[in-house]
């Protein structure tokens, strides 16, 4: 059996589960909160919002098969998925652009917490250099490189306005950053090696505007029925 975990947990897991496997974490982390020792694939699920036949099929591939008719030990269950997630060690994040976005995100609390700590900040305005995002330094952009190899930053958010984020991206893959999380509304090119995840909040409102748009011809068209 341990074998089996060692030669699945070696694989590359599919994107659907590797989205799901944060879910399952933070449910995990509320009930360690509320002192419960085991989980069945069914409580899983509904704490996750999915259902306990993928909970299962998802655990399956980390070599996590639980007890049958008792679930899932939930401590055991964090620490898997902790692993498998990287997060059983500290990660280096630097912020680029101090702007509004940028500064919400840089003292968001909850990086820290689960090992992403944010520990240089850059832009290109004089007037916010020196100040502080967080605990991190805002430094300026021609600086990068160095503080980059300085801190051993492996992990980088962009946050900059769309025409120079291509830019952004060649520095930060240049200084040696491996990942990059991207909240500018472009599409970036980078090397395979290079990890790029992409957050446009104004595409998920958009969809959003779309069901609200299905919501309101749904309640319109009945009254319309009646009318005529």
């Amino acid at each position: 059996m341990a074998m089996r975990a060692a030669q699945t947990a070696a694989r590359p897991l599919p994107e659907a589960t590797l989205r799901r496997l944060p879910l399952y974490l933070r449910a995990l982390v509320e009930a360690s909160g509320e002192r419960l020792l085991m989980l069945s694939s069914e409580e899983l699920a509904a704490r996750a919002g999915v259902n306990a036949a993928q909970v299962r099929k998802d655990l399956s591939q980390l070599g996590s098969y639980g007890t049958r008719g008792v679930g899932y030990d939930t401590e055991l269950l964090r620490q898997q998925i902790n692993r498998q997630l990287g997060l059983n060690r500290e990660h280096n994040v630097a912020v680029i652009g101090a702007g509004n976005l940028g500064q919400a995100l840089g003292n968001y609390r909850g990086f820290s917490e689960r090992g992403f700590n944010v520990v240089a900040a850059f832009d290109t305005d004089p007037d916010k250099f020196g100040s502080r995002l967080g605990t991190a330094v805002v430094y300026p952009l021609s600086e990068l490189a160095r503080v980059v190899r300085e801190k051993k930053i492996t992990m980088a958010l962009i946050t900059t306005p769309a025409q120079v984020a291509q830019d952004i991206a060649d520095r930060l893959v240049a200084a040696g950053v491996s990942s990059v999380l991207n909240f500018a509304p472009a599409v970036l090119t980078v090397a395979p090696h290079v990890s790029v995840r992409k957050v446009d909040l104004a595409v998920e409102l958009q969809i959003l505007g779309y069901y609200e748009h299905l919501r309101a011809n749904h309640t319109a068209a009945p009254r319309a029925t009646t009318i005529n």
